[in-house]
């Protein structure tokens, strides 16, 4: 249902293609129990509508991971991606969560995650010449504090520094924090933010983005020099700079 009416997922999806709304940014009804559901759009099957699951701060990670994927795979698909999910790579050893284009993929981290198992995965995608993307969920989301266990989902090019994807399927959205650093006294993270809708225009505008990155200047460091990447080592500070950027 919507503004009262009937409508179809496959009427919908057209409009979208056509440029004549933007994906899921109308207000779609069940008509059966009056609950909240998404559009769903695929080059292979039938786009489709889908209830947005609620999920709690401790369960439902299985749930969060599906919903992620289909909203992501959805918005690649609206901004002209031939996307596709859960596809086996590498002769079966690894299977991409979203794969966008035959060289790009991205993986949806919600559960845990142990350096060993990355590493296996992320050089499993080097092997066979395919960009892993990794974004996460609710449980990896960065905050004030650094965690070991985030480490492995940092990237970082030219403009963005160094960054972290983040995805919130129940607002539909997903988040680039980037300009990363550490305070080297207090271990306090600081960091620049910006959020997209996952649709055509979130994805188009995500991959153009181009920040002013602010210049960050740190009270407790006697020295006032600006705390970068380059002198991470020094500091103790373990964030990998990885080069593998988009």
């Amino acid at each position: 249902m919507l503004n009262k009416k009937l409508v179809l997922a496959v009427d919908e999806a057209c409009l979208v293609n056509a440029r004549q709304k933007k994906l899921n940014r109308d207000n779609y009804h069940c008509p059966h129990c009056n609950k909240k559901v998404i559009l769903f759009m695929s080059e292979q099957k039938a786009a489709f509508f889908k209830h947005l699951v609620k999920y709690s701060n401790l369960m439902g990670e299985k749930e969060e991971h599906h919903q992620s994927k289909m909203l992501l795979k959805s918005a690649l698909t609206a901004a002209g991606f031939p996307a596709e999910v859960e596809i086996p790579l590498a002769e079966g050893q690894l299977r991409a969560d979203v794969l966008a284009t035959a060289k790009l993929a991205f993986e949806v981290q919600c559960a845990p995650l142990s350096q060993q198992e990355f590493n296996h995965r992320h050089q499993l995608y080097q092997k066979i010449g395919v960009k892993d993307i990794w974004i996460v969920g609710q449980r990896h989301y960065l905050k004030r504090r650094l965690k070991r266990t985030q480490l492995i989902f940092f990237r970082q090019n030219k403009a963005w520094g160094n960054y972290y994807l983040e995805i919130n399927p129940q607002r539909n959205r997903f988040c680039l924090k980037y300009n990363v650093l550490e305070e080297p006294v207090a271990n306090k993270l600081v960091y620049q933010s910006k959020s997209f809708v996952l649709d055509e225009l979130g994805i188009k505008d995500f991959w153009r983005f181009k920040p002013f990155k602010k210049r960050i200047f740190f009270e407790h460091c006697n020295s006032k020099k600006i705390f970068t990447p380059a002198n991470y080592a020094k500091n103790k500070v373990r964030i990998e700079n990885r080069r593998d950027a988009l």
